[in-house]
């Protein structure tokens, strides 16, 4: 006899239908993770919202501790947002207005745009500083673009001090009318001057950078105070006049309220 011939083949075992599941379950469960990790990090935030080591502790929650967790592909990191910064008259034989006593638009231009441009990298955003007649300012695209500029050293009257401001055609109105809100709450709110009404001239309104950016790019032309009456703030505070406008600038990119002042 077959010494083979009683003994009963087994089958391989089948995996258990609760194995099965168990599966499934864990598949889905990373499936969920690249899902929300996708929508977080497609999801634009200038600050980095996303810690870089979340993906791995999601995956860790979600898989479970008792199996090694699968390894997720690290995000392509993206450049940071960009903002520019334009110092008026710089880059070229236009000095801007002139005092008697030498005191050029230009350098105070140059000095608290240099100012907003530290600040608002520090903030986390990239900048550029631009010349006034920049080459990259065609079809420029950034998040937010402010040109600063001074007004007249000439005596006009008792009433000619604080700022003005004005922004650039936008595909959508109510963005221009937002940084312009913006800027003057803030800029008031820090350096104490105030917006003076009535004097924004057709230089401003019809400023050339305005139609050599692009049309999605949020535009300000800002005359941070007149040379004459605000000299001294002009000249010896430019810290507070960039603060002022670097507030102005983040408060419209992350749509803080701008109401009760300014205007």
């Amino acid at each position: 006899m077959d010494p083979f011939e009683h003994e009963q083949f087994q089958p391989e075992a089948r995996p258990s239908r609760m194995a099965s599941m168990n599966v499934l379950g864990q598949m889905l469960r990373v499936f969920v993770v690249a899902a929300f990790l996708a929508t977080m990090f497609t999801a634009w935030t200038p600050l980095g919202l996303v810690p870089s080591d979340l993906a791995g502790q999601l995956v860790n929650i979600f898989w479970g501790g008792g199996q090694a967790a699968p390894s997720l592909p690290q995000p392509t990191p993206r450049p940071r947002p960009l903002i520019g910064i334009v110092a008026g008259h710089s880059g070229g034989v236009d000095p801007g207005a002139v005092c008697p006593d030498g005191l050029t638009e230009v350098s105070i231009n140059l000095d608290v745009a240099t100012r907003v441009k530290e600040k608002l990298t520090a903030a986390g955003f990239d900048v550029d500083l631009l010349e006034e007649f920049d080459e990259r300012l065609d079809g420029y695209q950034a998040l937010a673009l402010v040109s600063i500029h001074a007004d007249s050293c000439a005596y006009i009257d008792d009433n000619a001090s604080g700022f003005k401001i004005a922004v650039a055609p936008n595909i959508d109105p109510s963005q221009a009318t937002r940084l312009s809100a913006c800027l003057s709450n803030r800029y008031s709110r820090v350096t104490g001057l105030r917006f003076h009404a009535g004097s924004v001239s057709a230089h401003m309104t019809g400023y050339h950078v305005f139609s050599r950016i692009d049309l999605l790019t949020s535009a300000a032309i800002v005359e941070v105070g007149f040379m004459n009456l605000d000299r001294q703030i002009l000249t010896q505070q430019p810290d507070l006049l960039a603060e002022g406008l670097a507030q102005g600038v983040l408060c419209y990119i992350y749509n803080e309220d701008a109401s009760g002042g300014g205007q």
